[in-house]
């Protein structure tokens, strides 16, 4: 059976009735899988595919993207099925007609009540990807081991196995030692993350509610959300305006943002090179002023 036979049957099933593709179109803007559009008169449906051998990283999306979808806090596309044809992996989600961006007010009370769904250990019940880049997500009870080790320890592993310079790996390395002190007055709580939310993976609908997507997703500090979504974009002040009115964020968050960042540049560094680098030097350089 082909891939788009296996898609048709999943969907049939999904649908309880028959489904039969009468359009699909490519759909550009991704960097790590092949996109379409497809459906007929009554039902239209979203469709990754990639290499076999690429297929955990269906799962994991579909794991995360369930898990978002059933806090029912925010917009998310529903996940349908995933699976392998031959070489290649596909996964199936609905449909979200997107345009522009979302209301920001209402956007920060929706990212708000995502955030109040928490439970008592950081993590996820699977391993996913930041990126192209693998993400640890193995249960801790503990927030700051979670971080030094899954987190920024991880990256820096990565980086030293690509042969960066000593300089960041030993920043790195005095930060995880320091890392203790950023929680002196603050304990996070293990909320539900999309865990890459910089600003290509969120939207508006058409009615501008706001559509988050391409998650990341384990249970951790809220600030590590919303500090990506200042790093790469932002969604304005109204909608940090709301989100604090809805859920009130520690003074710390002011600091915490940049400590939180540095995991994302660290990425950006290990996928694509050594202007990265330089940047999680500088953030470390100064993050580390901030403890001494």
């Amino acid at each position: 059976m082909s891939l788009w036979e296996q898609v048709e049957q999943a969907i049939s099933s999904h649908l309880n009735q028959s489904f039969k593709i009468e359009h699909k179109q490519a759909i550009g803007g991704g960097s790590i899988n092949n996109a379409y559009r497809i459906g007929n008169a009554e039902h239209q449906f979203f469709v990754k595919t990639n290499r076999q051998q690429l297929a955990f990283m269906f799962e994991a999306e579909d794991k995360g993207l369930q898990a978002l979808y059933e806090t029912g806090s925010i917009k998310v596309p529903e996940p349908i099925a995933y699976g392998v044809a031959g070489h290649e992996c596909y996964f199936i989600m609905s449909w979200l007609a997107l345009s522009g961006q979302p209301r920001g007010d209402v956007f920060g009370r929706k990212m708000a009540a995502l955030h109040r769904h928490q439970q008592d250990k950081f993590g996820f019940d699977i391993d996913n990807s930041i990126g192209s880049t693998p993400q640890l997500n193995q249960w801790s009870d503990n927030w700051i081991d979670f971080w030094q080790k899954q987190r920024l320890g991880y990256q820096l592993d990565l980086a030293k196995q690509k042969g960066f310079g000593s300089r960041l790996v030993d920043l790195g390395l005095k930060l995880i030692d320091k890392t203790p002190q950023f929680f002196d007055s603050y304990r996070p709580l293990a909320s539900l993350l999309h865990g890459d939310l910089w600003s290509g993976n969120w939207a508006g609908d058409e009615a501008g509610q706001p559509v988050i997507f391409d998650p990341a997703t384990y249970y951790g500090d809220r600030e590590a959300d919303l500090a990506m979504m200042e790093l790469f974009g932002h969604p304005g002040r109204q909608f940090f305006d709301a989100y604090h009115e809805a859920y009130a964020v520690d003074e710390g968050y002011a600091v915490r943002k940049t400590f939180y960042n540095l995991y994302h540049i660290l990425n950006h560094a290990n996928l694509f090179g050594s202007s990265y680098a330089m940047q999680a030097e500088n953030m470390m350089e100064t993050l580390l002023a901030e403890v001494s």
